[in-house]
């Protein structure tokens, strides 16, 4: 301390007249000098590094205030979305679940249409066969009349004579008409 206040005194003893020089005890002007330096700093300085520090702090709050912001905003996003995709998940299973029943419906209706119309195709060819074994019955009974008509003809032919055979002709052709009426 007492090299403090030697310091202050020396200050008033310096000769006005001419000389410059350096005081070389650094322990009696340093501390001064820092002492100075450091008041001078914290009085004009304090109100700076003070709204330096606020704004610094302020900004660092709405950063934090607007991440805040963002992140509920971010989390309200992912909820929705999340719920967006829980109800599109659960309506393609139900798509899926109808597709599924939708393609076994109709793979029975396609199964069962053809088994109609394959049992509709069986009845048409018996039909056709019954009718052309009918027709083919028919014509050979046509043919085997006409045959034995003929040889019945001949034999009546080289047996009778004219008026006969023309009334056996004659009955034939009545009983033909009437054989026709009943076949038709």
């Amino acid at each position: 301390m007492k090299n403090v206040t030697d310091s202050f005194v020396s200050l008033g003893h310096w000769p006005s007249a001419g000389s410059f020089g350096f005081n070389t005890d650094i322990l009696a002007t340093n501390p001064i000098n820092l002492s100075v330096v450091i008041g001078v700093l914290i009085f004009f300085g304090k109100g700076v590094l003070s709204d330096l520090l606020d704004n610094r702090k302020q900004r660092i709050l709405n950063t934090i205030r607007n991440s805040e912001e963002l992140r509920g905003g971010a989390v309200e996003q992912l909820e929705k979305a999340r719920a967006r995709l829980r109800k599109v998940e659960m309506e393609a299973d139900q798509f899926r679940v109808n597709g599924y029943s939708e393609i076994e419906r109709e793979k029975w209706n396609l199964i069962n249409s053809t088994s109609k119309t394959l049992e509709q195709l069986e009845n048409y060819k018996n039909e056709t066969i019954q009718f052309e074994q009918q027709r083919a019955i028919n014509q050979v009974r046509q043919r085997v009349f006409q045959q034995a008509l003929q040889g019945a003809l001949g034999t009546l032919n080289s047996c009778l004579n004219n008026e006969l055979h023309l009334r056996t002709i004659s009955a034939n052709i009545g009983m033909l008409g009437a054989m026709k009426e009943i076949t038709d």
